[in-house]
Formats: C-alpha cells, structure tokens, sequence
C-alpha cells in the first residue's frame, strides 16, 4: 500500500473508506480521467456541392498532444482546423470537447483590424491582470483613509498574493520575450498593427496566442512568415508548452522538432507514431505492405476465377460453384483497393553543358543601394565551384534576395567586384515569381520560354506539374502562392542551366512536391545557390553555408553542411557561455586582460560585476517585502508604501536582468 501511503495526505484514502477496493476504483477513475482526450470527432465529413473534400475522419486529441497534419494541398487540412474549432460545419458527423476546453486558431494569414499598437495588443490577454493592478492601486489609496484602511487592508493581502501568483509582475516581460522571440524589434512593439505588413501582423497574433497559454492550440503554417532564427525559438517554445497542439505545416524540418504524431490526409485520415522523418519510413512501409497485400489477393482472386471458368461447366462443377460463392462472399466484405499515392509532380532538372570549374567569385564586395548610406552587409571573398550548393539563410530583411540580384547583375554591387565563370547557364527562381506575367495564362508561359511547344505537347507537359483540365487557360493572377511556384517551377524546368540561383524554391509547395524537389536538385549536375528557410532542404543540398548576419552587417561563410553548421554553431555557444562563466565567477583578477585593447572589456565585465550585485540586493529585497505581505502589518499605510516599494523592485529586476542579458552577449 506504498500508493495509498502517498495519497494520505491528499485525503483519498479517507475518501475511500480505508478500504483497498474503493481506493483502486478511485484511482481507475483519475486515470481515466487524466487520459481523457481534450476533443474527439467522429466520422466527419466535408462537401462543398457534388464535390467530397474528405469523409469518414474520426480523430482524438489528447492532453499534451503534439501533432502534425499533413497532405496535398487542396485535401481539406484548413477546412478540417475550422470545423474542429466550430467555425464551420461539417457535412456529416460530430465533434466532441472536454467541458471548458480553451480553443485558440492561428490562420495563415491574421486578421488583426485594430487602431491598437503592437504591445497594447499583447496587453489584452492581460486584461484580468491589469485590473487586479488598478484594484491593488485603488486599494493602497483607500487604506491612506482612515475610514476604509481596515477593510481594504484585509482584501489587499490575499489580492496581492494572488496577483503574484497570476504573474502580475512579469507578464510584461513574457510579452517582451515573445516578441522578440518571434522576430520583431524593439521599434516594432510601439508600431500601429495597421502599419505592420500581413505577415507581421500574423506573427502578432500568434504572439498573442502563446501568451494567452489555451489548452489546444491549432496552428495552420504558423512558419510561414519566420525566419530561421524565430522558428527555432518557436520550436523550443512548444517543446515545453504545458497545452496540446495541433499544427498544419509544410516545414519538414519544423515537424520534426515538435510532434510525435503525424495524421496525413488522403484524404481519409491516417496516422502514424513519431516526428515526421518516423512518419516518411512508416508510409513507405504502409504502402510496401499494402501494396503486397493488394498483389496477394489479386493473384488469388485470377487463381480462382481461373479455376471456376475452366470447371463450372464439367466434372467438377459443385466444387467451382462452391468456389464462386465462397469469392463473391470474400469480395463482398474484404476486397482491397490498390493503395493510393499522391499525385506528385513529374519532371527532370538537367544541366545542359559543363561550366568552368570556378563557378563565381567576388572581391571585396558589399551588397546594398548606395542611396541608403551604408550597404546592408561586407562579404567575404566568396568562391564557389562547380557542383556545389551554396545556401544563403538569414533573418528577414537581411539583404538575402537583393545579394542574388546583385550577382545576377540586375543591382549594381554597393562596392567590390562579382565574377562569374566561364560557359555559364544561369536559371533564376524568384521568391515574388517577378519572372510571370500576371495577364498571361498557363499555356502563354510556357510558350513564352518554349515558343517551339506545340499547343498538346503545352497541355502534356503542364500535367506534369498538376495543371490539367482548363487549368492551362488560367492567367497567372488567378493562381494560388502554390500554383504560381508550381508553374515558376515548370519555366525554370525548359531553361538550359548549369548554374541554378533559387530564392525560396519551396515557399507555397505542399510536402509531396517539395519531397520531389528535393530529390531533384540532389541530383541535378550543375551547381546551386540557394536562398532558402528550408533548413530540411538546406541540411540535404547545402555543402556551404552562406549565413548574413545583420548585426554585424556581414556574411559569414561556413564549409559543410547544415547539421555541421548547427554543430559548430552551438559548440560556440557553448565555448562562449563557458568563458562568461568563467569571467563572472573569477574574484582573484588574475585573468583581467592587460593592454589598451582590452580596456572596453575590462569595463564590461566592471559593470557586469555590479549589475549582478544589484539583481541579488534587488531579490533580497523583494523576498522581505513578501515574506512582510504575507503577513500584512496592522498600518495601512505601511501596507501601502510596501505594495508600492514591491512594484518598483520588480520593475528594477527586470531592468537589471535585461541590462545583464545584453552586456553578457556583447
């Protein structure tokens, strides 16, 4: 009975009676409880007219859940999201949610309509928060009234407690902490949400939906308007977030960060256990083991109808009659259907001619427009061979696009020198597709690269790429962003090259094309320089990483690929944090630097010095004030002064810790 020694003191085994069949019923019933799912659906259906977008999902979410939906575009992912949240209906079959279940829904593109600004908009998640504040301040004025001290004197104690315990006085620095998580900075906080673009105004509303902390969050490509360094926060960020989550992405790399569980529609609903490499090994296995199943039954299905056609007319024909009824009753209940695939693209990326064996190399070069005052960032002398993939990441806003129109000579370089090499075909995927034409239709693309095309082998060639029907009349301003990279994709295809320079080649793709990219591209024999968040198809391709670095306004090159690149990048973070350890716990002054050159740091490491020494008075102080609010004194006015000395300590601690977190980065 060491179980119900431990429940002692939790009363249940009082509850129980003493008796050992009541406590382990009562403990069926907690565990039960504590597995129950969050929200449940059953047999859902979607159809929009004659059309079935998917049928027979049954589905359940439980606490803590970590999953990825996944499929080809246009399955129903985002349709499936609204009706699990109740803002559509299903055509059939119901959704189930544990009472007072808290639901929040990022869409892929936020609408946020609000004179607000960025911060006052994170404020409203606080709301109950900011008026326990103005109640503790109207309190701490009543008690200075002699008539109302008492009474405001006995609430003022226990809302202060609770205020605390709420996170009254650091709920603004988790608004601070996420923001600058998700990208945006110190400027940005104070900027009118109308003044933000779309895709800052979507990061706010996912913002707003971490610090809100709901029980199942959905999240429906929460990556798409990150950078590399946002995602990886976010990626930690859901890692130890208490709640369940549901997220549709097509970020590979991402997914296989975050879930355990994988559900791909097909648009039934499948599911599959671990991150989503697990997921890509179990379907090839499903498919390989239905696939086998398929083939055993057809052969056994030709075996008999074999055996019935050659005896049903002769000697043995009570036993072929037998043999018939016995395959149509087997057919009736477990026929197999072929197992499905996803429609994928087909088509080939092949270099055409070999180039020189030095590809590109720059001298002294800065990229930026000479009309801004300074360039956006120095590279160093850049050299790329052939057969390599260079790949460019960093944040947003950092210079990466414009570097590859400088190297395709359409920006001049704000200083230094480009040389291509010799026999160069150079192929350009733009992330804004700026390569179409919006009047255009498909087929007039097409053509426009391949004029030779006849108009049927256009249409053949176009169904390749999943344009098919009256698709290939479309102009080129009814597509989708997926659509659009589709048929970018098709033109880039027709074109000549040895040397590819893509800019977001899988921005708008679904899982299955950008799988097959991928493969593409591994193959293809040219050389590659590629400007991508894709850090799944960067860790494939990349055998140089190419990283911007705005704060330093400098590209930093490094030789190997992604996963060789995170490694020696966190094995600097390591090294780094290891020496500021050292530098803050070393009292002897042996180690202070010598020499003018050091004389900056010196003073830098005074100051961190001291920071530290006031964030530890700063928490002492705090610690006596509520271990004195606690117990509160009968002086309201002493009450009052001690509420108030609280706020202003907990507002120096944050100040102190974040000048600490800046100089300790320096």
């Amino acid at each position: 009975m060491a179980a119900a020694d431990d429940l002692r003191g939790c009363g249940i085994l009082h509850i129980a009676g003493g008796k050992p069949e009541n406590l382990r019923l009562i403990l069926r019933i907690l565990d039960s409880s504590a597995i129950m799912s969050l929200l449940t659906a059953n047999d859902l259906a979607k159809s929009f007219g004659p059309v079935d977008i998917f049928s027979d999902v049954t589905l359940s979410i439980p606490h803590r859940a970590r999953i990825g939906l996944v499929g080809p575009n246009g399955v129903g992912k985002t349709t499936l999201l609204r009706i699990l949240l109740g803002e559509e209906e299903p055509s059939a079959g119901e959704v189930q949610v544990s009472r007072g279940l808290q639901m929040a829904y990022l869409p892929q593109e936020a609408r946020l309509l609000t004179d607000r600004t960025l911060w006052q908009e994170c404020l409203t998640v606080f709301e109950d928060l900011i008026q326990r504040q103005a109640e503790l301040a109207r309190l701490e004025t009543a008690m200075a009234d002699p008539d109302k001290a008492e009474s405001a004197l006995a609430s003022y104690g226990r809302l202060q407690q609770e205020f605390e315990r709420l996170g009254g006085y650091t709920f603004e620095t988790r608004i601070r902490q996420t923001l600058t998580g998700l990208g945006f900075s110190r400027s940005d906080i104070n900027r009118p949400l109308a003044h933000l673009s779309g895709g800052q105004r979507t990061r706010a509303l996912l913002a707003k939906l971490l610090l809100s902390s709901p029980d199942l969050l959905l999240l429906d490509e929460p990556t798409n308007h990150l950078d590399i360094a946002a995602v990886e926060w976010l990626e930690n960020y859901l890692k130890d977030w208490p709640g369940a989550v549901l997220i549709v992405s097509h970020d590979r790399y991402f997914l296989d960060q975050v879930v355990d569980t994988v559900w791909e529609m097909t648009p039934a609903l499948e599911t599959y256990h671990g991150n989503y490499s697990a997921y890509l090994v179990q379907r090839e296995e499903r498919y390989q083991r239905q696939l086998e199943e398929y083939q055993a039954q057809q052969e056994f299905i030709e075996k008999e109808e074999d055996y019935i056609r050659r005896n049903i007319a002769g000697q043995n024909t009570r036993q072929a009659q037998g043999r018939r009824k016995r395959l149509e009753r087997m057919l009736e209940e477990v026929r197999l259907a072929p197992p499905r695939l996803s429609r994928k693209m087909r088509f080939r990326l092949q270099a055409v001619g070999r180039s020189g064996d030095l590809v590109l190399r720059t001298e002294a070069l800065s990229i930026g427009y000479h009309d801004e005052g300074r360039p956006l960032f120095h590279a160093p002398d850049l050299l790329l061979k052939r057969g390599e993939c260079a790949a460019v990441i960093g944040p947003n806003g950092a210079g990466k696009t414009t570097f590859l129109k400088t190297l395709l000579e359409q920006i001049p370089p704000y200083s230094g020198e480009v040389r291509l090499g010799a026999s160069l075909q150079i192929g350009y995927f733009a992330q804004a597709h700026e390569g179409l034409r919006s009047d255009n239709t498909l087929m007039e693309e097409i053509n426009k690269v391949a004029p030779h095309m006849l108009p049927a082998e256009v249409r053949d060639y176009l169904a390749k790429f999943l344009f098919t029907g009256d698709d290939v009349f479309k102009e080129v301003k009814l597509l989708s962003g997926g659509e659009r990279g589709r048929l970018a994709l098709a033109c880039l295809a027709l074109q000549g090259t040895n040397l590819l320079l893509l800019d977001e080649p899988t921005n708008h793709l679904d899982l299955p094309s950008q799988e097959l990219l991928q493969a593409l591209l591994a193959d293809y024999q040219g050389t590659i320089l590629l400007v991508s968040h894709d850090r799944y198809l960067i860790d494939a391709l990349a055998t140089q990483v190419w990283e911007v670095e705005p704060a330093q306004r400098a590209l930093r090159v490094f030789d190997g690929t992604y996963s060789e690149y995170r490694a020696a990048r966190q094995a600097e973070a390591l090294q780094a944090a290891a020496e500021k350890a050292a530098v803050l716990t070393n009292k002897t002054g042996n180690s202070r630097p010598r020499g003018a050159n050091n004389s900056m740091d010196r003073k830098r490491k005074e100051r961190i010095r001291v920071i530290e020494a006031e964030i530890t008075a700063l928490e002492s102080q705090i610690a006596a004030i509520t271990r004195q609010l606690e117990n509160p004194p009968p002086d309201a006015g002493k009450v009052v002064q001690l509420g108030r000395d609280y706020q202003s300590l907990q507002h120096s601690l944050e100040t102190r810790l974040s000048d600490w977190a800046e100089l300790a980065e320096e």
